[in-house]
């Protein structure tokens, strides 16, 4: 690496309970990756003690916030997003600096972020994150009466969120896992990744800043850098934890699963890792449009140098003359590809040593220019394989973070149908079909649904909608746990649990379940759903 890059408004301190406090570990930089210089200031990591210090502010602020009324909450998750857009010009130079992404799709990242911080704002006013369900009693029943029967959700408790390297805005200090914990009643305790410090700390400062403006308790919010193995484990194990959110690799996640699991009180680990999201091209539409899909499917793969969780990593079709044309195009739409930065020199590393992994089980199709390179950079590349080769090499269904993919030739639509059935879970699968597909599209959707979160058809898996109906999870090793998302307006169900209310005084009941329907929101009344 080289010299250092000066910034003067950074601190390089964490954030306990809106208190800024400096480490005493060793200290991180971020990188430019267009040239491979160090960027001021230096962030001394933590310890256990700023753990344990964030963590009990956290467990002291739980009570409070989760009790903080709606509408309170809800202005708190405004004002963040307020906050981030006002200070987007800042957060988009110095995430550019520290990742290399471009500024468009930075800037489009500060509004998905502050989008998202919206959309759970507008979900707690809204009211049906409750679950409220009310059996009213019926006394006169035979041969046993039914008692007075309620339920809503309650928060789970205080939450740790690890920072994601490839969305230093809406996957890490303010993205989704901490909107939606915020969202539930849970204060958050964040590890900053440590590709992207100084954009950390400018997100940190602008949720402290609005925990303060909305009179929230100062431990709704702490901000910590550190080592993973030391300072992320302590926290995950932490008692006062009663959940986390991670967005990594799989080895990452798995580790936190771990660890959470051999707590004497387990928690659970919402781990959203690795997918290689699978495009199926059936063979109208390789037909009618193969070159534009490959030109298409080359755009998506190098996207952003092929970080993204959705990145399309594998292509399936029939072999023949239309699949042919289409590999003919994305090759050389591969190799017209220019070198870009990749977030980190260990990321940069990491997708080397697994293009030359593939390169010792597939067929090179084509690889990126290599002209003018970044210093941090990655080169596009392109893999052939068949349907037994891939089915029995594990190495072609490891997720290669980055611009690389593998397109596997079947022999007929049986084999696809097998490839289908046997690949792992994803995040997302991709199915191209004209009409006349649509038969052949119904057998494979059968399939798709037990394998991935997201199937998309006639369209690519980068670009995740924030909104009521999206998905982002998937069967493991996507994630964890198939059953949530970590993005859109159903993430917060992963921080509530169920609470039954047995013939409680009415003058006890939360407002949610009470008499009366005071926040006029749908309820469940029995087995009906009514604002009644």
């Amino acid at each position: 690496m080289t010299s250092m890059v000066q910034t003067t408004d950074l601190t390089g301190q964490m954030l306990i309970a809106g208190t800024p406090v400096r480490g005493a570990g060793r200290e991180i930089r971020g990188i430019d990756p267009q040239t491979g210089s160090f960027l001021e200031p230096a962030y001394p990591y933590g310890d256990t003690s700023h753990v344990e210090a964030a963590c009990a502010a956290a467990a002291d602020a739980f009570g409070p916030y989760r009790n903080a009324p709606v509408e309170q909450r809800a202005r708190f998750l405004e004002a963040i997003a307020d906050n981030l857009d006002s200070s987007r010009d800042v957060l988009v130079e110095r995430a550019h600096a520290e990742s290399g992404l471009p500024v468009a799709r930075l800037t489009g990242e500060v509004g998905r972020t502050s989008g998202q911080l919206r959309l759970f704002a507008g979900v707690l006013r809204e009211g049906s994150w409750n679950q409220a369900r009310i059996d009213p009693a019926l006394p006169d029943r035979e041969p046993l009466p039914r008692p007075d029967i309620r339920q809503r959700s309650v928060p789970l408790g205080p939450v740790a969120v690890f920072g994601a390297s490839n969305f230093p805005l809406a996957f890490s200090v303010a993205g989704g896992d901490t909107a939606s914990a915020l969202a539930a009643g849970c204060p958050v305790v964040v590890k900053a990744h440590d590709a992207h410090p100084g954009t950390s700390e400018l997100v940190g400062r602008a949720i402290a800043q609005a925990v303060t403006a909305t009179g929230m308790p100062a431990g709704t919010f702490s901000l910590l850098y550190g080592y993973g193995p030391d300072l992320g484990s302590a926290l995950v194990t932490d008692p006062r934890i009663k959940a986390v959110g991670f967005t990594g690799s799989r080895a990452g996640g798995m580790a936190l699963v771990a660890a959470a699991a051999a707590r004497p009180e387990p928690i659970p680990v919402y781990a959203e890792m690795s997918a290689i999201n699978p495009v199926f091209l059936l063979r109208g539409a390789l037909s009618a449009r193969a070159a534009d899909l490959a030109r298409a499917f080359v755009g998506s793969l190098t996207m952003g140098s092929g970080q993204f969780c959705t990145n399309p990593g594998l292509v399936i079709a029939v072999d023949g003359p239309d699949l042919d044309a289409f590999v003919a195009a994305a090759a050389e739409a591969v190799a017209a590809t220019a070198p870009t930065p990749m977030l980190t020199p260990g990321i940069a590393e990491n997708f080397r040593t697994g293009v030359e992994t593939l390169s010792g089980t597939a067929e090179l199709i084509a690889r990126g220019s290599d002209e003018n390179a970044p210093a941090v950079s990655c080169r596009a590349a392109l893999f052939g394989s068949d349907v037994p080769t891939f089915l029995a090499t594990e190495a072609l269904q490891a997720e290669v973070f980055g611009a690389s993919g593998v397109i596997v030739r079947c022999a007929d639509d049986a084999e696809m149908l097998r490839v289908a059935a046997e690949v792992e879970g994803q995040l997302t699968a991709t199915v191209h079909a004209e009409e006349s597909d649509h038969a052949k599209a119904g057998e494979l959707l059968e399939i798709l649904e037990l394998k991935a979160g997201r199937i998309l058809f006639n369209g690519w898996p980068t670009g995740v909608e924030v909104g009521h109906a999206m998905v982002h999870g998937g069967p493991f090793p996507s994630t964890s746990d198939s059953r949530t998302t970590s993005v859109g307006a159903r993430a917060i169900e992963r921080f509530l649990r169920p609470v039954c209310y047995q013939n409680a005084p009415k003058s006890l009941l939360p407002s949610a379940i009470a008499d009366g329907n005071p926040d006029g929101m749908w309820r469940t009344v029995d087995g009906q759903l009514t604002k009644d």
